[in-house]
């Protein structure tokens, strides 16, 4: 039995007392370093309950530079302000969002509300996170207003697409005639005597003396002067000065005056211009020689140049518009005749055929001009094709002829979307300030400056058409901080403040050597968490820095 001394506590409440001391220490040291929090402070996702954002600084200059703690930014040496609360990012939340409904059997079939659907569609839901092109951006109302922020509904209606180009005008080839000689001859007199005058069908052009017209006029008249018993001769004889070409009126004064003519008048066959004369008077003329060319300009073609995208939606009887520069506010209206099987090979294009009629012959041939052809989308729908979705719409659909029914489709300024070369990202507004970006699939350009979607939205959201730039440099910075503080998350949780179970040191938990780092632990060589950097490295000549690119 030991002997206890006055004034000494007992062995074994002196255990219990050095216990006690020993579990509150390090209770509070943990606590002190952050390893312990309290229990209100744990975040139960079950619950539904929501997570406490710590209060982030970073640098007005330097967005990228990112603490949890105030200070002076380590570039510009300015202060470190509290960054910005945008609202929690899209998809934290444990259950799904349907953005819209779509019938797969119809392409076009996309209901913002399932009890819009006809009777009989079978709807899939198309999920919020499938159609996801970023991350949500929250703004408050005055940042709005500043932003100039504004949005436009998506709306459901017929496709009108108008392909806007240039032509020139030119003559219908059907109404083109030319005046020649089917005989040898001197032309006598020149009636009409330039280029650009207008002849009406029976008017004179010129008299002309041959020898083989003169023949032929005293046969006929001797045939005549024989009698009615040699009427097959008659009949020859005149035919043949018909056939000369000889007008039926210069014949019926010849057999009225019963004497033959020198030269014989030869007169215009239809009504025209003459855009084309060769005839000059004394000249001698041979058989065949084109002497006038008439063309009737009451009608026009306008030749228009389309290109080859634009191929697949022009068809015959679709109507035209066209507009003059000499006649500012006057439209002509009229239809696409031809598309012709072959492109021009300077220029790369299609030329269509469009007929005007012309009665007041204001339209001139080589006139140039406006043109404007009313497609009214395609008409592969109608067709019952099938259609790509996703996809631009240049080629991927027939043309639309005339009286064909309109198709509809879903409709937003051209404006809204924002065309990356890979995608294309509208803004969604969720209401409460947030807006969340949405990869679309466009199909045709349409009129007024409007895009068709074909896949993406639903009838009745409301995107934005101004200041999305400015959300998407917002969506695309809070993304990127995102992931910077992913990757910085696994650094900060590890004991010691680093990252793999290393030491500040630069010693692993087991005592051996990092890969890379020295045993002095150079305090210059290493970041503020104590980790051996590799942008460090780069400005100091303590530590190689090639061997950091080698390390696990």
């Amino acid at each position: 039995m030991k002997k206890q001394f006055p004034g000494h506590l007992p062995t074994w409440l002196a255990v219990v007392i050095t216990a006690a001391l020993t579990i509150c220490l390090t209770g509070s040291a943990a606590w002190y370093f952050g390893y312990l929090a309290p229990i209100e402070a744990v975040h139960d996702h079950r619950a539904g309950g929501e997570e406490e954002e710590k209060q982030l600084w970073t640098c007005g200059m330097h967005p990228w530079i990112i603490t949890e703690e105030p200070g002076q930014c380590p570039i510009c040496g300015m202060d470190l302000t509290p960054k910005r609360d945008t609202g929690p990012a899209s998809g934290e939340t444990g259950e799904r969002q349907v953005a819209y409904w779509k019938d797969p059997s119809d392409p076009m079939g996309i209901y913002s509300d399932p009890a819009e659907a006809p009777a009989g569609a079978h709807l899939t839901p198309v999920y919020e996170d499938a159609l996801i092109g970023g991350v949500s951006v929250t703004i408050d109302p005055v940042t709005r207003q500043n932003m100039g922020l504004r949005t436009a509904t998506v709306e459901k209606g017929a496709l009108s697409r108008s392909i806007r180009t240039y032509g020139h005008i030119t003559y219908d080839e059907t109404r083109i005639a030319q005046v020649s000689l089917k005989f040898n001859g001197w032309i006598e007199k020149l009636h009409v005597d330039f280029t650009g005058r207008r002849v009406e069908k029976g008017d004179p052009l010129f008299d002309i003396y041959s020898p083989e017209l003169l023949a032929a006029q005293e046969e006929y008249m001797g045939a005549r002067r024989g009698g009615g018993s040699r009427r097959s001769m008659i009949d020859s004889a005149r035919r043949r000065l018909s056939y000369f070409d000889v007008a039926e009126s210069e014949i019926r004064e010849l057999e009225r005056t019963g004497e033959v003519k020198k030269a014989i008048t030869i007169r215009s066959p239809f009504t025209g211009i003459v855009t084309q004369k060769s005839a000059v008077q004394g000249a001698f003329m041979k058989a065949g020689a084109n002497l006038f060319t008439i063309a009737d300009l009451s009608r026009v073609w306008v030749e228009a140049h389309i290109y080859e995208y634009e191929l697949p939606w022009v068809a015959e009887g679709q109507e035209a518009r066209m507009t003059l520069s000499f006649h500012p506010g006057r439209v002509y209206v009229g239809k696409v005749t031809y598309v012709y099987p072959y492109l021009q090979q300077k220029t790369r294009d299609v030329v269509a055929r469009l007929e005007f009629e012309n009665p007041d012959m204001d339209l001139k041939p080589y006139m140039f001009a406006d043109v404007r052809i009313r497609t009214d989308g395609d008409a592969e729908w109608t067709k019952g094709t099938e259609r790509t979705e996703g996809t631009e719409g240049k080629g991927d659909a027939m043309a639309r002829g005339a009286g064909e029914p309109l198709r509809q489709g879903l409709i937003v300024p051209a404006e809204a979307v924002i065309r990356s070369g890979r995608r294309n990202i509208v803004f969604v507004e969720r209401g409460e300030g947030k807006f969340t970006p949405r990869e679309v699939g466009l199909g045709l350009r349409l009129d007024d400056n409007k895009v068709e979607v074909r896949s993406g939205l639903a009838p009745g959201e409301v995107v934005v058409t101004s200041g999305q730039f400015l959300l998407d440099s917002e969506s695309k910075l809070k993304e990127a901080v995102a992931k910077m503080m992913a990757i910085q998350e696994p650094a900060r949780s590890a004991p010691g403040g680093a990252a793999d179970g290393a030491k500040a040191d630069g010693t692993k938990a087991d005592g051996t050597k990092a890969d890379g780092a020295k045993a002095d632990g150079a305090a210059g060589n290493r970041d503020a968490a104590g980790n051996d950097d590799f942008f460090t490295d780069m400005k100091s000549d303590e530590d190689d820095f090639f061997s950091d690119m080698k390390s696990e």
